[in-house]
């Protein structure tokens, strides 16, 4: 049997049946800088608030041409449904002017930092918010709760991040190098260089790069985390979530790894599939 998100030849949902899903217009369109893709689009729950906030990145290998914020309406829409407000970012990827180093990863928390002007006229509540990413949004969600820990030298550091609840990373990698080799199969090759500034790049800044940029390297992050990963998922397979939860747990933080049976790499985008459970469920505790 098959439905509007699965085939006979392919048993799991696809970016294109994601980008089909239903949803509600955002409530307004705002930018968060002066470049085209630094913009992002606020759903606010009904009643009043304040409301509980979560910053929503969308994935795509870093990369424009896989996808934008619209892989993330339906997710985005049904959190708002559930009385969250949701602030789903675009963002400068690899394949586009000052995206990469340091702009990826700079839009990434300045977008984040925007709602502290956004709050009095939306109602958002400061104290609790939370980012939530999928796939390489995963790893943008998961190094926006880190940067906090970054060196003042550092060319992605910012003074006075926005203060989180915890951050829930939907099939992303938190350590880089160890995604390196899926990325270059699923994504393209080099995707991860050109991340953090492309094949010019000295192996000494490289790594410089790596310890900034890759949320391992940056361990203790001193918030909750919760990493879900899915059994079939072959482009952020669930053995590197095992892996960042347990040098997170390692370092201290307070961490979860959740596995969830008969899904693929795109079933987190789908409200009411088998993985939305776990995903409100790790939403609203951490904003409770």
């Amino acid at each position: 049997m098959t439905s509007r998100f699965t085939s006979d030849n392919h048993p799991f949902a696809t970016p294109e049946s994601v980008n089909a899903l239903p949803s509600k217009p955002a409530d307004v369109r705002l930018a968060y800088g002066p470049a085209h893709p630094q913009f992002g689009e606020l759903r606010l729950p009904s009643g009043r608030g304040p409301h509980p906030t979560a910053v929503v990145f969308h994935g795509g290998c870093w990369l424009s041409l896989y996808a934008d914020l619209h892989n993330a309406n339906a997710l985005a829409d049904a959190l708002r449904d559930e009385g969250i407000a949701t602030w789903n970012v675009e963002y400068r990827c690899v394949d586009q002017e000052g995206g990469g180093w340091p702009g990826t990863l700079l839009d990434a928390g300045r977008a984040t930092d925007h709602l502290r002007t956004l709050a009095s006229d939306y109602d958002l509540d400061l104290n609790r918010v939370i980012t939530i990413g999928h796939s390489a949004g995963g790893h943008l969600a998961l190094w926006t709760a880190a940067r906090h820990r970054l060196p003042k030298s550092s060319p992605v550091w910012t003074a006075d991040p926005l203060r989180l609840r915890g951050t829930v990373v939907l099939g992303g990698p938190g350590d880089l190098k160890a995604f390196s080799l899926h990325a270059d199969a699923e994504c393209r090759q080099g995707v991860v260089t050109e991340l953090l500034g492309g094949p010019g790049v000295s192996l000494e800044r490289m790594e410089e790069r790596f310890r900034c940029g890759s949320p391992v390297e940056l361990l203790p992050l001193g918030l909750r985390q919760v990493m879900i990963s899915t059994e079939h998922d072959w482009v952020v397979p669930p053995e590197l979530g095992a892996a960042y939860t347990e040098a997170a747990r390692e370092a201290g933080d307070d961490i979860e790894h959740l596995a969830i049976p008969g899904a693929g790499h795109h079933e987190f985008m789908v409200p009411g599939s088998v993985t939305w459970p776990s995903v409100i469920t790790s939403v609203r505790s951490l904003l409770s």
